[in-house]
């Protein structure tokens, strides 16, 4: 193992943190913030990107050398598990908005009302349904993937 293999990750992670920094640390705009998350999420991506690059110029230097028979999975597996990270967490991201849109919501009307309390939950509880879904949607990937 060299240098570079530690160095390269700890440099990932400081540049996709970089754009959240002022975010966090001061007063931004509501422009600003839009930005940084803007960037933020795209070079998440363009890093996953990258990731899968290094991984299939790594996969076919691994079967000219004949290490072929040392890895464990294949590539279907890999990309199974992949689909199963993401439904978990494209759903949680989802019932996340979902919730920040009912919850104030249901404070409001709960607060003119006090018998719109059970209405109200029930709009909470469904945008939390959808990360139950995608957590199950995830379990049967992963079970399907043996």
């Amino acid at each position: 193992m060299s240098i570079f293999m530690f160095i390269l990750p700890l440099v990932a992670v400081v540049l996709l943190s970089l754009p959240l920094v002022k975010m966090f640390t001061s007063k931004v705009s509501k422009q600003g913030a839009k930005w940084r998350l803007m960037t933020h999420i795209g070079g998440f991506f363009g890093a996953v990107a990258l990731i899968f690059c290094f991984a299939m110029s790594n996969a076919s230097a691994a079967e000219t050398a004949g290490a072929v028979s040392a890895m464990t999975g294949t590539i279907a597996q890999g990309l199974g598990f992949v689909a199963a990270a993401l439904s978990t967490g494209c759903s949680a991201l989802g019932a996340g908005i979902a919730v920040a849109a009912a919850a104030p919501a249901a404070i409001g009307a709960f607060s003119e009302n006090e018998n719109n309390f059970g209405k109200s939950l029930i709009f909470v509880a469904l945008g939390e349904g959808v990360a139950i879904y995608g957590l199950l949607i995830s379990i049967l990937i992963i079970n399907s993937l043996g």
